[in-house]
């Protein structure tokens, strides 16, 4: 396999298939590095250089306060006008954070978490990887990971370096936990790299949308040239359809005022059209998984039978691609429980697939709930049901229901969504029509973290079923 890929998806680019039928996913990051920039303060050699307002300052071997004040605007207000014009715009962000410097100011990452917008890791220090020991950058990322999950109570999902070694993108494959990787600006759309032993998931970002060109020598001087590239990128990525658009943002950079208004001129642009989905790179992420996971050779289609050893023979991407139904539009368990191989039996992939959901905390949890589809829902009358769900609710008479079970169904579906936010799974395998609709009137008395721990059971009860039925075969 090439070092680099050059070809990409060439003059045929995938159908994007974004939700609703959108024109163009649009994706909106806020870079929180504050506090954790080159300083001396921080053991290193000398101060920041790079990525302020004064463009070619010099590194010095002892404290910059002035550099060090051009970053602490960022913390102090930047990051807190851009916080109030996209909440108040209910638009949904994704944060690049550095740990280091989320650690600093808990505040700024309380209110990330408020707002329900995505904490993706921005590494460990605001540096560059350049020249650092890999072991060192291993290091690293595993501590941006510790804290990211203290600070935020689930492990980052996203990943973005920003300033890469030669050695970043295999060593984020290798730890197997992160759905996307962000760390290249090579398309319009998320593609697998599967240079590392893996089909990693890679969400393109933007150095040209992006306002660290207004502190370039090539950049933008001042708020209306900012925003008329955002502009007319928005309009051709739209015009073309089924593309993806990333703007980067700072709280030292566009935090400041007159850029701030630049910004929300755009952010209002976009509004104002009603075939754009606005996401977080979450999102985005597992949009794609689900609506173009790796493709699968023939010889490991879903219905092929084979032995535990000849699924711990299979490279990373052919495992998931052949494991991957097991968890309804959710392959990412798979692909991280993959890097345990080799498998002792079934019971120990199992396993180890639990324990990935266990560590993926209560957002990887709800994340796997709301990938399930409804039972005897929109889905299964569309027929755009996964093959396994088809069988699955086929075997429980689900397909065959009369019209007032149906609007029963109907009904109880709707309560429970209102309810709980995500849809009623239950494994319909080892129950009938009766009852299934008994035990959604059941399980509506629960408490909320009651259900969340009966419905992920039931997940793993299906998953049970569909790994017997892939592995019976096993010696």
């Amino acid at each position: 396999m090439s070092a680099r890929d050059l070809i990409g998806y060439g003059p045929t680019p995938p159908d994007a298939r974004w939700p609703g039928g959108a024109r163009i996913a649009v994706q909106f990051v806020i870079n929180y590095e504050e506090g954790a920039e080159n300083s001396v303060l921080n053991g290193d050699a000398g101060s920041e250089a790079f990525l302020s307002e004064m463009v070619g300052a010099a590194m010095h071997p002892a404290r910059a306060m002035a550099m060090e004040s051009l970053y602490e605007y960022g913390s102090r207000a930047g990051f807190w006008r851009l916080h109030r014009l996209f909440t108040g715009r209910q638009v949904p962000v994704t944060v690049f954070g550095v740990a280091a410097a989320m650690e600093i100011n808990p505040a700024v990452v309380e209110a990330m978490m408020a707002a329900e917008w995505e904490v993706a890791s921005h590494g460990y220090r605001w540096i560059d990887y350049q020249n650092v020991p890999q072991e060192v950058e291993r290091e690293h990322i595993a501590r941006a990971i510790d804290i990211h999950t203290r600070l935020t109570g689930t492990r980052p999902l996203g990943w973005y370096q920003g300033r890469t070694s030669p050695n970043t993108a295999r060593l984020v494959a290798e730890e197997g936990g992160f759905v996307y990787d962000a760390d290249s600006y090579a398309d319009d759309l998320p593609y697998y790299d599967r240079r590392h032993g893996r089909a990693q998931l890679v969400v393109p970002y933007s150095l040209d949308a992006n306002d660290m060109k207004m502190v370039a020598l090539n950049g933008f001087t001042e708020g209306e040239q900012f925003f008329r590239y955002l502009r007319d990128t928005f309009d051709v990525l739209r015009a073309e359809g089924g593309r993806m658009m990333s703007i980067g943002l700072h709280g030292r950079i566009a935090g400041r005022p007159a850029r701030a208004a630049a910004v929300a001129r755009f952010v209002d642009h976009v509004l104002a059209h009603d075939d754009v989905w606005i996401a977080r790179r979450i999102d985005i992420a597992r949009h794609w998984l689900r609506e173009h996971a790796p493709m699968l050779p023939e010889t490991l289609r879903q219905e092929a039978v084979m032995t535990i050893e000849e699924a711990n023979a299979l490279d990373e991407a052919q495992f998931v691609a052949a494991f991957g139904f097991l968890f309804e539009h959710s392959p990412w368990v798979v692909e991280r429980a993959a890097v345990r191989r080799p498998f002792a039996d079934s019971s120990a992939m199992e396993a180890a697939m639990r324990a990935v959901v266990a560590a993926s905390g209560r957002e990887g949890v709800l994340s796997i709930l709301r990938a399930h589809p409804e039972l005897a829902g929109k889905a299964a009358i569309d027929r755009t049901l996964t093959e396994a769900s088809l069988g699955e609710q086929a075997s429980a008479g689900l397909d065959r229901l009369t019209e007032a079970e149906f609007a029963r169904f109907h009904a109880l579906n709707a309560a429970y969504a209102e309810r709980f936010g995500f849809p009623f799974v239950i494994c319909v395998r080892l129950t009938d029509k009766a009852g299934i609709l008994a035990a959604m009137e059941t399980r509506l008395t629960h408490g909320e973290d009651e259900e969340l721990v009966t419905a992920i059971g039931e997940v793993h009860k299906i998953v049970h079923l569909r790994l017997t039925d892939r592995l019976e075969a096993a010696a």
